[in-house]
């Protein structure tokens, strides 16, 4: 009950600085869902201008992988590829490990997307090799703008944790390397905010630029939704044999 309390004190917080200052807020929030016996998601709400819950989106892809081995605390999100129509753009919320499934961000622009932010707590080499080039991949093939947020510094916890890869038992998941940015439609992007420290990336959109980078490469016309729905189904299928032609 007391943190039913706190989370409905700060969505009214949220939901007053939204309509004060004329913005939309995307709210990652940790979602324990009362009417399904308590299961937990990773959740992200909008809070659109006029101070009003517009709705959520609940994480689709949970990694099963090292340290954010999710699986053991979340269940695969449940509400599909949703796209909130608010007074500055059609926007969608693709949540931290999406961003390494091409598919998820393409159904966001099936739906009308033309703004998916993809908020995140990523840390480690491997990961920050993808950093740059997921994200902006994404806003090149679906021709919308993705803006791709991360968090700094190192959360330190109380009590060890092992990752199962044979590495000593630790405290924390590494560096959490910032380099928030923002892409284009055209593939274009801004500079990326700091690695170490907090910061603010403000840009502007010209949200007519999605329709024009769709008329100069016209990937929308191109793709072959009906050949991918006949192989995804066929692939899915018990005695399902790989297309490959042997000598």
């Amino acid at each position: 009950m007391h943190l039913r309390v706190q989370l409905v004190a700060l969505s009214f917080r949220y939901c007053y600085h939204a309509k004060k200052h004329n913005i939309v807020i995307v709210s990652p929030i940790l979602e324990r869902d009362e009417d399904h016996n308590d299961i937990v998601w990773n959740t992200a709400v909008v809070i659109d201008n006029h101070g009003d819950v517009l709705g959520k989106h609940r994480k689709n892809h949970i990694p099963r992988v090292t340290d954010y081995n999710e699986s053991t605390y979340y269940f695969e999100g449940n509400t599909g590829h949703p796209v909130f129509q608010t007074e500055f753009g059609k926007i969608a919320i693709n949540i931290c490990y999406g961003r390494h499934h091409p598919l998820n961000w393409m159904m966001f622009g099936i739906n009308g997307a033309e703004i998916v932010f993809n908020p995140s707590v990523e840390a480690g080499p491997e990961s920050e090799l993808l950093w740059s080039v997921e994200p902006r991949c994404a806003a090149i093939a679906n021709n919308y703008f993705t803006c791709a947020i991360n968090r700094v510094g190192t959360e330190v916890y109380p009590n060890e944790f092992s990752s199962g890869d044979g590495n000593p038992p630790h405290k924390d998941f590494g560096h959490l390397y910032g380099s928030t940015y923002v892409t284009a439609p055209d593939g274009t992007r801004t500079p990326g905010l700091s690695r170490i420290n907090d910061g603010i990336l403000i840009t502007e959109f010209d949200l007519n630029f999605c329709r024009q980078a769709r008329d100069v490469w016209g990937f929308q016309m191109t793709r072959r939704m009906d050949l991918y729905a006949e192989s995804f189904t066929k692939s899915l299928e018990l005695n399902y044999q790989p297309q490959v032609i042997k000598k």
